[in-house]
């Protein structure tokens, strides 16, 4: 059997650098919202808490609307061209976010950077399945996911301090522009297909195109979107993943706002200390995913997280705002045990599919998960508003997660024998 060695490693030197970098950027203007607000935007444009959350949580609107005719453009069309312009337009609107003074304004560059954000996850998915092999396509998706915690690890840490030398308006625009310029570097350094790569050598080219037709010729025909809705895994993933994501975008985007009011710290000591639970979840992440691969098994490391991470959220808010520390240690282990089980958990929703739903079914997955982001994003930041405090919001924070944790053993018990793609990989 080919391995991966086998075909050779040029294709993991040049192209996994680019879907890294062009995640984290993408991951990047979706996020540093939080710090914006936490910076002064919030009493400089007298943002109540719930239009804050309503502009912040607008994105995750466009982002769910648009993700699913995305993922079908990137597999019928140019993954290369609608990367190109998806960065492009995204870092522009990014950046405009430092022009803006009107709230309503706000919340459409918010929506249409949602909207243009949308497909580079599914496309890039699509991407690195043009270029890697099965046996290979579990470790080219992780490394793309790591962007997403290592982002905002140094995210929080950054920009606070950017915040604190210059402004909030000047940290979207910084933090934007780089986005308008890779744009080009992506397209100068990346082809569609393998066959199209002139800087790829002939014997590798060869034998990544001969390993990918054989797995071609045993494929099973994808469904549609429309089928995989009707699938009885695909719902129970969904709605697992949406109660996930109110945790995961909860604290995302409001850690920066609860450390500063809790600690009284400038925003750059603020930033600096809400990159510690990121740092410890891209940590927890790498080293649960390379357990779960040598076990073979995904459910078991992916519910006993999502339990601590909900655990972890319910003592923080036991111990309460009086004893800050302690409640801050608790949120980076809630943090950190919330993001361990991303790599099993993409890896189980393909092997648990059927193989013709494994695709859309994924699409859909990932579409419910922004509807939890917007969900968390808005409602923690509403009920902190109106309570007063976070204690609310980290009660259902913590129950969102142990529901979530609760649906994996019915999700197990409805695999189809027979039915299920053995892929390993994240999506």
């Amino acid at each position: 059997m080919t391995t991966p060695v086998d075909l050779g490693r040029q294709r993991w030197m040049r192209l996994l650098p680019v879907a890294f970098v062009t995640y984290s950027l993408a991951y990047l203007d979706r996020s540093n919202f939080s710090i914006g607000v936490a910076g002064g935007m919030q009493e400089e444009l007298g943002l109540s808490g719930a239009m804050s959350s309503m502009i912040g949580a607008s994105f995750f609107l466009g982002y769910c609307l648009f993700q699913i005719p995305g993922t079908i453009y990137a597999e019928r069309r140019s993954v290369r061209g609608l990367i190109f312009w998806c960065t492009l337009v995204w870092g522009l609107l990014a950046a405009a976010q430092g022009l803006l003074s009107s709230p309503a304004l706000l919340l459409v560059v918010r929506f249409l950077l949602g909207a243009a954000e949308a497909a580079v996850l599914p496309a890039m998915v699509v991407f690195l399945a043009r270029w890697f092999t099965k046996r290979e396509r579990g470790s080219a998706n992780a490394i793309l996911i790591l962007g997403n915690p290592v982002t905002v690890m140094w995210l929080n840490a950054v920009s606070g301090y950017i915040v604190e030398l210059s402004s909030w308006r000047e940290m979207f625009i910084i933090e934007g522009l780089p986005a308008v310029l890779w744009a080009f570097v992506f397209r100068a350094l990346v082809s569609d297909h393998p066959q199209q790569a002139k800087w790829l050598r002939s014997r590798e080219k060869e034998a990544v195109l001969a390993a990918l037709d054989e797995e071609r010729a045993h494929a099973t025909p994808p469904s549609t979107f429309a089928a995989a809705f009707r699938s009885r895994p695909v719902v129970l993933l969904s709605a697992q993943y949406l109660l996930w994501s109110i945790g995961v975008y909860g604290l995302v985007f409001w850690l920066p706002s609860i450390v500063t009011a809790g600690t009284g710290q400038g925003i750059g000591m603020s930033g600096l200390l809400s990159a510690i639970p990121f740092a410890v979840a891209a940590l927890l992440m790498v080293i649960n995913s390379r357990m779960s691969d040598r076990a073979g098994t995904r459910s078991a490391y992916v519910w006993p997280w999502l339990v601590a991470g909900g655990v972890g959220f319910y003592l923080s808010y036991l111990v309460g705002p009086d004893n800050f520390w302690i409640a801050f240690v608790l949120l980076v282990a809630a943090g950190g045990a919330m993001y361990a089980p991303y790599g099993p958990y993409f890896a189980h929703v393909a092997e648990v599919l059927p193989r013709n739903f494994a695709g859309a079914g994924i699409g859909c997955v990932n579409t419910a998960g922004s509807v939890g982001g917007f969900l968390g994003t808005y409602l923690v930041g509403w009920l902190n508003d109106a309570t007063g405090g976070t204690a609310v919001s980290f009660v259902m924070m913590a129950a969102t997660l142990l529901l979530a944790a609760l649906i994996t053993p019915f999700v197990r018990a409805s695999r189809s024998r027979g039915s299920a793609a053995p892929v390993r990989g994240t999506a």
